[in-house]
C-alpha cells in the first residue's frame, strides 16, 4: 500500500469509525432481528414499537424498508463491517492507498445519501419515526462528516490548499455539525408531524 498523506495517523477518526460501526451494526440486527419476529407473527407487536409516531413496524413492511429487494437492515449489516475494519486497521498502523480511501468515501457517501433518502421518506411520507432507524442516522451523519473532510484535508480528494486547510479546521468542529443536523432533522419532524404535542 501507498505511503499516507498525512504525517500522523488519524487515531481519532479510527476510533470514531470502530464506535460507530458497532452503533450502526447493533441497530441493523435489532431491525433485523424485529423484521424476522414480523415474518414469523405478522400481527406481532415489535418491541420497538411504542406509539403510532415512534415504531419500526411501519418502516419495516413499507416498500422503503426493503428499497433493493430485501430488507434494508441487512444493508447495515454488512456496511458497518467496513468501518469497523478501517478503524482497527488504521490503529494497527496500516497505511491505504489514495484508491482505498476514495473507495471507502464514496461507500460512506452512499450510506449518507440513502440516509437523508430515507428520513425524508419517514418524515413526509410514512408519517413516522423508526428508534432503531434514528440509531443508524445519529451515527451515519457524523462518520459522512469526519471521513469526507479526512480525504479533503489530507489532499487524497484532490482540492486547492484552502479548501484542504478549511476541512482540517473543520475536522475538530464534526460533533457540533453533526448536532446542528440533528437539530435541523429534529425541528423539521416536529414542524410535519408535532412530535411533542403526540408526547404530551
Amino acid at each position: 500500500m501507498t505511503q499516507p498523506l498525512t504525517r500522523t495517523r488519524p487515531t481519532a477518526l479510527a476510533v470514531w469509525l470502530i464506535i460507530a460501526g458497532v452503533i450502526g451494526w447493533w441497530a441493523a440486527f435489532s431491525l433485523t432481528m424485529e423484521r424476522l419476529h414480523l415474518l414469523e407473527d405478522p400481527d406481532a407487536i415489535l418491541g420497538c414499537d411504542i406509539s403510532p409516531l415512534v415504531q419500526c413496524g411501519k418502516n419495516l413492511e413499507s416498500w422503503q424498508g426493503s428499497v433493493f429487494g430485501f430488507p434494508n437492515p441487512i444493508l447495515g449489516l454488512t456496511g458497518w463491517m467496513a468501518p469497523i475494519v478501517v478503524g482497527f486497521a488504521i490503529l494497527a498502523g496500516a497505511r491505504f492507498a489514495r484508491w482505498f480511501w476514495l473507495l471507502f468515501a464514496l461507500g460512506v457517501t452512499s450510506a449518507f445519501v440513502f440516509v437523508i433518502w430515507l428520513i425524508g421518506q419517514s418524515i413526509f411520507v410514512l408519517g413516522t419515526l423508526c428508534p432503531w432507524c434514528m440509531v443508524t442516522w445519529v451515527v451515519t451523519i457524523p462518520t459522512f462528516y469526519a471521513v469526507t473532510l479526512h480525504v479533503l484535508r489530507t489532499g487524497i480528494l484532490p482540492a486547492p490548499r484552502g479548501l484542504r486547510n478549511g476541512a482540517d479546521r473543520l475536522m475538530s468542529w464534526v460533533p457540533l455539525l453533526a448536532v446542528v443536523s440533528y437539530a435541523i432533522i429534529a425541528i423539521i419532524a416536529q414542524v410535519r408531524l408535532d412530535v411533542l404535542g403526540s408526547i404530551f
